[in-house]
């Protein structure tokens, strides 16, 4: 029986209120074990963690690829091939070439043929004949976002999306979105250490109807407390300044998350996601984070997040942390218009 309650973000999409953030079973946060990562995968299910997300350019490329990846989409198919309606499960398209590929410059499409044909492919690495939730990952910035919204709109019309999802739009690109076509997500990285989102895009999410889905809602995980300076080097987390130069300075932030886990039993990963949930019911916008993980029991130690209750002298607290935060949460090796504060 599960303990994970389902939330309804946008226009009846029910998913489970805490995901799984697929791009943690991928090569980028370290060396992988496929078979660990199914077994964690189909204990996330056995849970009731049944929101799945991926993304077309997850994964460690094959030799001699070009474009995304594909690998990540795979290794949910192992999965999907005899659980697939337990599963809500969300994908992307957008990015073009492997993260972090060309330095500030990381190449993305949106139009029709591209969204079409990425859709296609998605479809067939995972062996399903229909994507839940399908998000544009990046905007082609020189391109109307209304252009491919009407594109994604004419694979729902034939049946192979179910849902549209934008991630890391502005304010406005949301709203002109959604006038092509109901928008049901958002996502973008928010969590007790980056919170911009909250100034323009969660309230345009409130405005049409949108639910959000907060990737590394747990900040790469700095906010478990668990990372030391010898494990962000092995990682997307080397060389960036959260967790390179601020390190030191930024143990304050977690130091406030730990004190609140110790008043409440808990530890501090779920203190930061029970925030994030806390914080979607005061703004009024559901909210399911999707934090990632390798081992089955971070997937239980997250999926218990639901029952932790914050009061309102301890979410004060956690507000304040974010003014402790030093560096900025975009990853260098992407252009500072990669994420929505870039642009708004």
């Amino acid at each position: 029986m599960s303990d994970v309650p389902l939330i309804e973000l946008g226009q009846g999409l029910k998913v489970s209120r805490i995901g799984f953030g697929g791009m943690a079973l991928s090569h980028v946060y370290g060396p992988t074990d496929p078979a660990e990562a199914l077994a964690t995968l189909h204990h996330a299910l056995d849970v009731g963690v049944t929101f799945i997300d991926t993304a077309d350019v997850y994964g460690e490329p094959r030799p001699g690829t070009v474009g995304p990846a594909g690998t990540n989409e795979e290794l949910i198919a192992e999965v999907l091939r005899t659980r697939r309606d337990e599963v809500q499960l969300a994908t992307k398209f957008g990015i073009t070439g492997k993260i972090g590929d060309q330095p500030g410059d990381t190449p993305t499409r949106g139009d029709r043929d591209y969204v079409r044909a990425a859709c296609e492919a998605s479809l067939r690495r995972l062996g399903t004949d229909v994507i839940d939730l399908y998000y544009m990952h990046r905007r082609e910035l020189d391109r109307p976002i209304e252009e491919t919204v009407g594109a994604m709109a004419e694979l729902v019309e034939e049946g192979k999306i179910r849902h549209l999802g934008l991630s890391e739009v502005t304010g406005a690109e949301l709203r002109a979105a959604a006038r092509v076509h109901p928008i049901s997500a958002v996502q973008s990285e928010w969590s007790i250490w980056s919170r911009d989102v909250e100034q323009h895009v969660v309230a345009a999410a409130v405005e049409v109807g949108a639910g959000f889905v907060p990737y590394s809602p747990l900040g790469r995980g700095f906010l478990t407390g668990a990372l030391t300076k010898e494990s962000v080097s092995s990682s997307m987390r080397k060389g960036q300044p959260r967790f390179d130069e601020n390190f030191e300075a930024n143990q304050e932030v977690v130091d406030v998350v730990r004190a609140v886990a110790a008043e409440v039993g808990a530890t501090p990963a779920q203190v930061a996601l029970a925030w994030l949930l806390a914080q979607g019911d005061r703004i009024g916008v559901p909210v399911a984070p999707i934090p990632g993980t390798r081992r089955a029991t971070r997937v239980d130690e997250n999926a218990a997040a639901t029952r932790v209750v914050l009061d309102d002298e301890q979410m004060a607290s956690l507000d304040r942390a974010a003014e402790l935060v030093s560096g900025d949460r975009n990853l260098t090796f992407n252009g500072p218009q990669w994420v929505s504060a870039g642009r708004e």
